[in-house]
């Protein structure tokens, strides 16, 4: 007998690092400063949706460069998956100025200035930390393939 699917759901988060700053987003659902984040939608990998969540919440596009870490979080009844990827900007466009649908601004901080920030949790800060601190293990992109 076949057993039921698990409702799975799954997020991109992306660590753009320009020099020594990082690109952050001010949330309009959630109200603090993140990383660029968003769910995976259907038919999209990982490395799409962190493009695409990217470009929509901070107005630019970015190269992913790595993996930070592949996270799950198991729940009564179904599975959270997050990918955390490194990235850089793509070009010299600035962030969005401008409130919409997505985030109220974006732009990029220092960890120093981020400190100073309505920031989503203390995750963000412990981010931005180990990538400048160099002791976060970046995995190459390949990590994540398709299936088959």
């Amino acid at each position: 007998m076949a057993r039921e699917p698990i409702p799975t759901h799954a997020f991109s988060l992306v660590l753009v690092k320009n020099g020594r700053r990082f690109l952050l987003v001010h949330e309009r659902k959630h109200g603090g400063w993140y990383i660029p984040a968003g769910r995976v939608e259907p038919g999209e990998t990982f490395q799409h949706a962190a493009l695409r969540e990217t470009k929509e919440e901070a107005g630019i596009d970015v190269v992913l460069e790595g993996v930070v870490r592949v996270e799950q979080r198991p729940g009564p009844g179904f599975l959270r998956l997050r990918v955390i990827f490194t990235a850089r900007p793509k070009d010299d466009t600035p962030p969005k100025t401008v409130a919409d649908e997505h985030t109220l601004e974006a732009g990029w901080f220092s960890l120093e200035e981020a400190k100073k920030l309505t920031l989503r949790g203390d995750e963000v800060e412990q981010l931005l930390s180990s990538i400048l601190d160099g002791t976060a293990p970046i995995a190459p992109l390949s990590i994540l393939g398709l299936e088959g």
